[in-house]
């Protein structure tokens, strides 16, 4: 069935209201009309779901929609039916229905109401449903998120495999429409070659989101003050949170809700009836933030969503782009934030370790790229697009600026001969290595693959060794976003020269090479070279406050970090508190040490913020949602009773260094626990005197440090028990 032009605009005025088709849209659905094989690759909000409703409607037959997701299914069944008198025009066919619904649902496809059947993977491999569906006028197959066929997609589902095997039970002319939001160029040759349609008409919108700002911050240890912060700056606009975990997801909203934040929480662990009534809440501006597992979003047509955080880094850039893209789908604006630490990676990391050897090589393969792109101090916005096979100017494209990369440009320095370097590498070691092996051949660094190719005794090898592993990792990356190298579609990871490499290479010339956010683990968070570890610590202020801290030490004779601890000056020196409310808000300080040692430090820092002008930071006090307190209380009255600490910790059902960090925490911020009782039975008068003396003199209160003193006298455990004694008994 062909169409002219007028037909399909009159048809789209007449089912949905447009008059004007959007990107893509027509030429899509002139070429599924044709009967052809189509593949489509459209991001979030560019019309995917029109593609495929509008020749459903109009052509003769029924429509089978493959979708993963029940709640998508409901949302665009209830969407098709709101557009047609009849409620038979669209069906859902899967598991939650009963005989009766699966009987009504096939006598409409028979009296050729049903346009529309949305079905998940497996309702197909039922042979009931095979043998009914074969009988019937098919017009056409449609696999929305077809991304899910691919062990290279974000959402790989195995059974999503086996569709085209059942396309051909149900009939071998039906023409197949396969949709997806995100696709890499390895994912979309995957799809077409697992489908069998390698000659599919193939349409690709712009990746380009260009009202959409991206930003990447470190993720610290006031993470939540953090993200309360940013949603009261953009106070009654609509956002979503995304957590890895559902327990996050439950303890973030409560925070929220707590400090006065609209928010409810979303996760596949939530019963249906309270899914359904906070996603239509949210719809409905009820409340105004989500706090999600990646459950949800899936077909989430809420076009004004303002901000969309990550809380952890997620395991694919196509998740993040996919979970970003649901922010500003009206084309207003939408801030992106993503929360960056290289713990999550290592957590994501160990999730994957029980899984088979050739899950984790993806698995692995996919979180190096979103390493790759919340370090990197190119454009965020050309990365993405580049992971996408488009080609984008960080100059004149469109929302080009609209990254913090771009806003606050890194310092660049000139690496032409270093990107000479690394091409050559690439191109005499036959082009057969992945990054890591390329960058151990440049620093000179042997491993099994390097010593299996003879690679150790070839000319190049180690001569890049005055740079190091982090410098040619960031060059690779900015030499595959600037075309020179790529990675091999057929064996992911291995990186070619291209074209303009070897050009290049021909006529070298100027390469300005963007100095990476350096990543910094043991301050847990990224900084850029030269900046002080917090990117925001005050370090003259710093100086002044351990200056005041040893004054105060010498007086009250005990050692500097009995006082305060280097950690709690150092966030002193990020917030700029100049009152008591505020001082027992920073990191281990507590009212009690406020009270006793505060006096002093916050005059300095009154008198300080007035000599230099200094703009503080929004004044945020972060409430507990009561579950640390709850606890603390519970520790401090069973000490008190002089339980003892291993039947106190195991009623908790917590390991004992979980317990004694607990303990570390309500004494450092200033409040006294009477632990004698315990230690007398582990430790004689001698040894505590021994150890007490011991933290008298030391200039630190770290175990390694007592472990080194006592060169194995005394473990782990005793040593941090007995510290907890003596900041208890000399600092509180």
């Amino acid at each position: 069935m062909s169409l002219t032009e007028i037909d399909l605009h009159q048809q789209l005025k007449k089912y949905f209201g447009f008059s004007q088709f959007k990107g893509l849209q027509e030429q899509v659905i002139t070429s599924i009309v044709n009967r052809n094989n189509t593949f489509v690759v459209m991001p979030t909000g560019g019309g995917k779901s029109l593609c495929y409703q509008l020749p459903a409607l109009i052509e003769d037959g029924t429509a089978i929609v493959v979708s993963p997701l029940i709640a998508l299914m409901k949302n665009q069944v209830d969407a098709i039916r709101s557009i047609s008198d009849d409620h038979g025009v669209a069906h859902v066919l899967n598991s939650s229905l009963n005989k009766t619904e699966v009987k009504q649902v096939k006598s409409d496809i028979e009296n050729g109401i049903t346009k529309l059947l949305y079905v998940a993977p497996e309702s197909l491999t039922k042979e009931d449903h095979v043998d009914f569906l074969k009988k019937q006028t098919i017009s056409f197959l449609a696999i929305d998120e077809a991304h899910c066929i691919s062990e290279w997609g974000h959402d790989f589902r195995p059974e999503y495999r086996n569709l085209r095997h059942i396309i051909k039970r149900i009939g071998d002319d039906i023409p197949i429409i396969a949709l997806t939001a995100t696709a890499t160029p390895k994912v979309q040759e995957d799809i077409l070659k697992n489908l069998g349609i390698p000659n599919a008409n193939t349409f690709k919108a712009s990746f380009n989101r260009p009202n959409l700002y991206y930003e990447v911050r470190p993720k610290t240890k006031d993470v939540n003050a953090d993200i309360i912060r940013f949603i009261k700056q953009n106070s009654g606009k609509s956002g979503i949170i995304y957590c890895l975990s559902r327990k996050k997801v439950e303890e973030l909203a409560q925070t929220l809700q707590v400090n006065g934040i609209n928010a409810v929480p979303y996760h596949a662990g939530l019963d249906a009836k309270t899914r359904s009534r906070h996603q239509d809440e949210f719809l409905m501006e009820d409340i105004d933030v989500v706090v999600a597992t990646i459950a949800f979003g899936m077909g989430i047509d809420k076009p004004d969503v303002r901000f969309v955080i990550h809380h952890d880094i997620p395991k694919s850039i196509e998740s993040y782009y996919q979970e970003t893209g649901r922010a500003g789908r009206d084309g207003g604006e939408g801030h992106c934030l993503a929360f960056y630490s290289y713990k999550d990676i290592e957590k994501l990391e160990k999730f994957m370790s029980g899984k088979p050897v050739a899950e984790q090589e993806i698995g692995h393969a996919l979180l190096q790229e979103v390493v790759a792109y919340a370090e990197t101090s190119v454009s965020r916005r050309k990365f993405i697009l580049h992971y996408f096979g488009e080609s984008f100017d960080e100059n004149t494209g469109e929302g080009a600026d609209m990254d913090d990369n771009v806003q606050n440009p890194k310092k660049q320095t000139e690496a032409g001969d270093e990107v000479k370097l690394l091409l050559e590498t690439v191109k005499e070691t036959n082009q057969l290595y992945k990054s890591k092996e390329v960058v151990n051949t440049l620093i000179g660094k042997s491993n099994a693959i390097i010593l299996s190719h003879k690679t150790d005794q070839h000319r190049l090898f180690g001569k890049g060794k005055e740079r190091d592993k982090k410098y040619w990792m960031a060059l690779i990356r900015q030499a595959l976003v600037a075309g020179f190298l790529k990675k091999d579609i057929e064996t992911y990871g291995v990186i070619k020269i291209t074209k303009r490499g070897e050009e290049f290479l021909k006529n070298p010339t100027s390469f300005m090479m963007t100095e990476d956010h350096i990543f910094d683990s043991s301050t847990e968070s990224v900084t850029t070279p030269n900046k002080a570890a917090g990117g925001g610590i005050d370090k003259q202020l710093v100086k002044m406050l351990k200056d005041l801290r040893k004054k105060i030490a010498v007086k009250n004779e005990v050692p500097p970090f009995v006082v305060f601890q280097d950690p709690s000056l150092e966030d002193m020196a990020i917030k700029y508190p100049v009152n008591m409310e505020e001082l027992s808000n920073i990191f281990g300080v507590g009212e009690s040490k406020a009270k006793k040692f505060g006096k002093e430090f916050i005059a300095l820092i009154q008198q300080y913020v007035e000599e230099n002008d200094i703009t503080r930071p929004d004044d945020l006090v972060v409430k507990s949602t009561g579950a640390n307190s709850s606890l603390k209380l519970y520790i401090i009255q069973n000490v008190d009773r002089k339980l003892p600490l291993d039947d106190i910790a195991s009623a908790k059902g917590m390991e004992m260094i979980d317990f004694i960090k607990e303990m570390e925490a309500i004494v450092y911020s200033g409040t006294k626990l009477n632990i004698n009782y315990w230690l007398d039975d582990i430790l004689d008068e001698d040894q505590q005197e021994e150890i007490h003396e011991y933290f008298l003199e030391a200039e630190t209160d770290k175990i390694d440090a007592a472990m080194e003193e006592f060169d194995g006298d005394y473990d782990d455990e005793e040593l941090r028990l007995y510290r907890i004694k003596f900041i208890s008994d000399v600092a509180n």
